[in-house]
């Protein structure tokens, strides 16, 4: 079992960034694939972004590619997301979530790991 504990939300302007983090306790960090999801209110939780295991492959949602990086350091135990150019639309609480299921899902449903979550506020 791991446990997952997302810092780094705030209240930003829009077009400014903030970088989420997710540190990881328990089983090996390594062994899971994690991904970051959100949740506006009234809205389901959503997809942002996923990495493997090894860092070498990510997947981004289209409505943050090119704005978003999602990165990992095994050795801290620790998963990023580095957010730039935000938007009011990316207002959401911020999750990140951990899976051991094979290859690097993108449904939530795939994740059995889930942090607190992390408010994150972008002003226009």
């Amino acid at each position: 079992q791991v446990q997952l504990v997302e810092t780094g939300g705030g209240l930003v302007q829009a077009g400014g960034s903030l970088r989420l983090s997710c540190a990881a306790s328990g089983r090996t960090f390594s062994a899971y694939a994690m991904a970051w999801f959100r949740q506006a209110p009234g809205k389901e939780r959503e997809f942002v972004a996923s990495i493997s295991r090894s860092a070498t492959t990510t997947y981004y949602a289209d409505v943050v590619q090119g704005r978003f990086t999602v990165s990992r350091d095994n050795a801290k135990n620790t998963v990023y997301l580095q957010m730039n150019n935000l938007k009011p639309e990316d207002a959401a609480v911020y999750y990140c979530a951990a899976t051991l299921v094979y290859g690097i899902p993108i449904m939530s449903a795939d994740y059995n790991y889930w942090g607190q979550g992390t408010q994150v506020t972008v002003s226009s």
